[in-house]
C-alpha cells in the first residue's frame, strides 16, 4: 500500500526516462571501404585522404588506385597490429619524417606507381621490421646511402622502372650478412657498374641482383662478371639472360646490343678484373722495351691506348719526348728503361669514344746490372793449395792398404816442409840409402814415385812391374817407366806402397 505507490513511480520514470549509456561499439567501417576482420580495402575509391575512423583490428590495409598526395604523422596509431599496407597507384611525392611512425610490425609496404622522386634516410627509418619494399615504378633518381642502413630484416628490395642513374651498392653491403636476397635495379638509367664492389657483394645479394634492361656501357669487366653469374647459376642473370643490354656509344643513345646473347662481339676478353694477372718484365737499365697484346680486333675500327704505372693514358704517337710510345698495332715502345718506368702498365683497345675494352697488363721491373762477383784472393788459393797438399800426405801415410805384417809398421815421421807451394818438392824422387842422425831407413818398405810423363803420353802414367825390370832383390816392387833423365821434383804426386 503505502510502499506500492513509489515502487510504481519509479516503474514509470525508468521506462519514460533516459536509459543508461551503454559500453562503446567498435569504430564502424569507413563508409568508401570493405571491412572484414582484419582486412580493410579502400582501393579504387578516388580517395585524396586516408579516412580517420579506420577498425584497429586490420592487419592488411588496402588504398591502391586513389588520388593520395600526402600522408599526415603518426596516421597508423590507429592500426597497432598492422602488418602490410598497399598504397601504389597514387600521387605521392615525398614522405614526411614521421609518415610511418607506430608501425613497428610491418613487414610489407607497396609505394610503387607513385611519384618519389628521392628515397630520403628518414622515409622508412622506423620500420623495423619491414621485409619488402616495392618502391617500382617511380620517379626515383637518387637512393640515399643509409635508406635502408636500420632494416636488418629487409628482404626484398624492388626499385625497377625509375630514373637512377647511379646506386650505392655499399650501403648493401651489409644488408647481405643478414637476410637480403633481391635487389632489383633492372629498368633505370645505370649507365655504369662498379664491377669491383658488386664482386665483393655477398653472394645471396648477387644471386638476386637484377640489372637488366639498363643502358650501362659495354665493357669487357662487365661482361666477364655476368658470365661468371650464368656459369654459377644465379638467378638474376639466368631468368632474364636476352634482356641485359649496354651501350655501345654514348653518343648514341639507342646503341644498345643484348651483349649477353651476342657474345661474339666480346670474343677479345679473356680476362676480368679477378683474372688479371700482369706479365713481369725484367729490364735493365738503359735498355730498350717493347710491350705488345695479343690481340685480333682490326686494326682500321680500333685504336689503342696504355695507362702507365703513374695512371697517365699514353696514346697514339706518345708522349712529347717520344720515350713512350704506342704504335698503330698497340705496342708500347720504352725507348730506354729508366727506374721511374717501373711499374705496371695496362693495355686497352679503344672501339668508341667511350667504349674501353682491358687487353693485357705487363708488369714491368727496370733494375741496375749487378757489379761482377770477386775472385778470390792469390792468399786464399795459395793457403788452400797447402790444405790439399796436406790432406794427400794424410792419406797416403794412413789409407794406404798393407800386403804383409812388415809393411803395416808405423812409418817413420815426415820432417816438416820448409815452404808450403803447389810448385813445390814434397817428397824426394830418390830413396835414401844411408841413415842420418834423425832419420832411420825402413829395409822393408818399398816406394815408387809418380811424376808427370812427358808430352809423348798424352798426360798418362804408366806402371811397370818388376818383370819389366828384373831385380832380383826387389821382386815386388811397381817402378815407374820413363825416360833416362832424372827429374828433380814432383807436382803434388803420392808415392804408392806395394
Amino acid at each position: 500500500s503505502s510502499l506500492t505507490l513509489p515502487v510504481l513511480v519509479l516503474l514509470v520514470l525508468c521506462t519514460h526516462g533516459r536509459a543508461p549509456r551503454a559500453a562503446p561499439l567498435p569504430r564502424s567501417c569507413p563508409a568508401a571501404c570493405i571491412c572484414t576482420s582484419d582486412l580493410l580495402s579502400c582501393s579504387r575509391q578516388t580517395l585524396q585522404r586516408v579516412p580517420r575512423a579506420l577498425p584497429p583490428t586490420a592487419t592488411t590495409l588496402d588504398l591502391s588506385h586513389n588520388a593520395l598526395t600526402q600522408l599526415r604523422d603518426h596516421w597508423l596509431a590507429a592500426l597497432p597490429h598492422l602488418e602490410a599496407l598497399h598504397i601504389s597507384h597514387n600521387q605521392i611525392k615525398d614522405l614526411s619524417p614521421q609518415a610511418f611512425h607506430n608501425a613497428s610490425y610491418l613487414r610489407h609496404l607497396d609505394m610503387s606507381s607513385n611519384h618519389l622522386h628521392a628515397v630520403e634516410t628518414h622515409y622508412f627509418d622506423t620500420l623495423v621490421s619491414l621485409e619488402e619494399l616495392l618502391l617500382y615504378n617511380n620517379r626515383i633518381t637518387r637512393v640515399d646511402e643509409n635508406a635502408f642502413a636500420k632494416l636488418s630484416g629487409l628482404r626484398k628490395v624492388y626499385l625497377s622502372w625509375n630514373n637512377l642513374t647511379t646506386f650505392p651498392f655499399h650501403a648493401v653491403q651489409g644488408l647481405g650478412n643478414y637476410s637480403l636476397r633481391t635487389l632489383d635495379l633492372s629498368s633505370n638509367s645505370l649507365s655504369s657498374i662498379p664491377v669491383e664492389e658488386l664482386a665483393a657483394l655477398p653472394e645471396n645479394i648477387r644471386n638476386g641482383l637484377y640489372l637488366h634492361n639498363n643502358p650501362i656501357r659495354c665493357s669487357c669487366p662487365l661482361y666477364l662478371m655476368l658470365q661468371r653469374w650464368k656459369q654459377r647459376g644465379f638467378s638474376s642473370v639466368k631468368d632474364f639472360f636476352e634482356e641485359h643490354t649496354c651501350k655501345v656509344s654514348d653518343n648514341v643513345p639507342r646503341s644498345l646490343i643484348k651483349f649477353l646473347k651476342y657474345s661474339h662481339m666480346f670474343e677479345n676478353c679473356s680476362a676480368g678484373p679477378e683474372d688479371v694477372h700482369p706479365v713481369s718484365f725484367p729490364v735493365m737499365v738503359g735498355q730498350a722495351l717493347l710491350l705488345a697484346c695479343n690481340t685480333s680486333l682490326p686494326a682500321g675500327a680500333t685504336t689503342y691506348m696504355w695507362i702507365s704505372p703513374h695512371h697517365e693514358p699514353i696514346k697514339h704517337p706518345g708522349n712529347s719526348n717520344r720515350s713512350l710510345e704506342v704504335y698503330r698495332n698497340g705496342s708500347l715502345k720504352i725507348a730506354a728503361a729508366k727506374p721511374w718506368h717501373s711499374g705496371v702498365y695496362v693495355g686497352l683497345a679503344i672501339n668508341s669514344p667511350r667504349n674501353f675494352s682491358r687487353l693485357c697488363e705487363v708488369n714491368v721491373t727496370v733494375h741496375y746490372p749487378k757489379p761482377e762477383g770477386e775472385t778470390f784472393s792469390t792468399g786464399l788459393t795459395t793457403l788452400l793449395g797447402c790444405i790439399v797438399s796436406l790432406l794427400l800426405v794424410l792419406m797416403y801415410l794412413y789409407l794406404t792398404p798393407c800386403r804383409c805384417l812388415s809393411c803395416c809398421k808405423k812409418p817413420a815421421p815426415l820432417s816438416p816442409p820448409q815452404e808450403c807451394s803447389a810448385q813445390s818438392s814434397i817428397l824426394s824422387t830418390t830413396p835414401p840409402t844411408t841413415d842420418g842422425p834423425n832419420r832411420k831407413v825402413s829395409a822393408n818398405k818399398h816406394v815408387v814415385f809418380l811424376e808427370p810423363v812427358r808430352e809423348t803420353q798424352n798426360g798418362k802414367i804408366r806402371l811397370a812391374l818388376s818383370e819389366d825390370f828384373p831385380d832380383p832383390k826387389h821382386p815386388k816392387v811397381l817402378q815407374l817407366k820413363s825416360d833416362s833423365e832424372s827429374i828433380s821434383s814432383v807436382f803434388s804426386d803420392t808415392p804408392i806402397v806395394s
